[in-house]
């Protein structure tokens, strides 16, 4: 049973359990060493350690956050892990973050009214408005709720998937010049993962490793949820080849997505490549 999760979402963002249900549920899943990386928000590294202490687990958390990044280049998803959350370069980008997040919605929501004639209720829109980081899942609810779809993925599949929110979003080096100040280390998402449904060949993310790099990304997501071992491999050549860490994550939303906690492809301990023991001796911790 695999013992590391570094990439986790909660209703903080887009996930659909509670800070407190998820260390509840890392303590079922035989979890010891964790972070939770929601979407433009950096709550659950302030909270946790008071949730763990409480629970009396002994296990290891990480601050966490991811970033939606895009550039000339493409779309990138930064994590960011070991950060202090009270820095002020995390507050100014997760303020950012989420001020661009905000936009989008906005735009969704007239995307889908002007295209498919969709019309929530003011006080849906109000309460869809108020949350922390309202993303396509929380609309996709809506979309059931108002009788537009009968489920989520008609929802998606229907609506959401054929509107493109035109706003800005953070640049790569926003995100990773920040992760970096607040003592964190950058990370690339799922890096042979683009836009949407995209995958990069191994010539592409190499290319893409090498640009981010200069700019400061210090690590690679080489085990994860969403990957072959074929995959992984590749990331781990390339994170070799590059001098870079390696992390490992699940991308778990709870209800919101198949993927369970724990899902990673990470091997026993004793296959464990040193880049990811580096990572794990390197990063700042909170030990409970």
């Amino acid at each position: 049973m695999t013992s590391i999760d570094l990439h986790m979402h909660t209703t903080i963002s887009d996930g659909t359990d509670g800070p407190e249900e998820i260390v509840s549920h890392i303590g079922e899943k035989g979890i010891t060493c964790f972070s939770i990386t929601d979407h433009d928000a950096v709550a659950a590294a302030k909270i946790i350690p008071s949730y763990l202490k409480a629970s009396g687990k002994h296990v290891t958390f990480i601050s966490g956050v991811e970033f939606s990044c895009k550039d000339e280049q493409g779309k990138y998803h930064i994590l960011g892990y070991g950060y202090d959350p009270d820095q002020a370069s995390m507050r100014a980008v997760v303020a950012r973050g989420h001020q661009l997040r905000m936009m989008k919605m906005q735009e969704r929501l007239k995307e889908l009214k002007e295209k498919f004639q969709v019309v929530l209720q003011d006080q849906q829109v109000e309460e869809l408005l108020k949350l922390d980081n309202p993303g396509k899942p929380h609309l996709a609810r809506l979309l059931v709720e108002s009788g537009y779809a009968p489920d989520k993925a008609t929802a998606f599949s229907k609506y959401l998937n054929s509107i493109h929110a035109k706003s800005v979003y953070l640049r790569p080096e926003e995100a990773i010049e920040g992760i970096l100040a607040a003592g964190g280390i950058p990370v690339l998402a799922h890096p042979l993962f683009g836009s949407g449904e995209e995958s990069l060949t191994v010539e592409e993310l190499s290319a893409r490793v090498a640009r981010l790099k200069k700019i400061g990304i210090s690590g690679l997501e080489a085990y994860y949820s969403g990957f072959s071992k074929m995959q992984t491999e590749e990331v781990l050549t390339i994170a070799s080849n590059e001098k870079l860490y390696v992390t490992v994550g699940s991308d778990y939303h709870g209800r919101n997505k198949k993927v369970q906690l724990g899902d990673t492809g990470l091997p026993r301990k004793t296959d464990w490549p040193p880049a990811l023991l580096e990572f794990l001796h390197d990063v700042n911790k909170y030990e409970c």
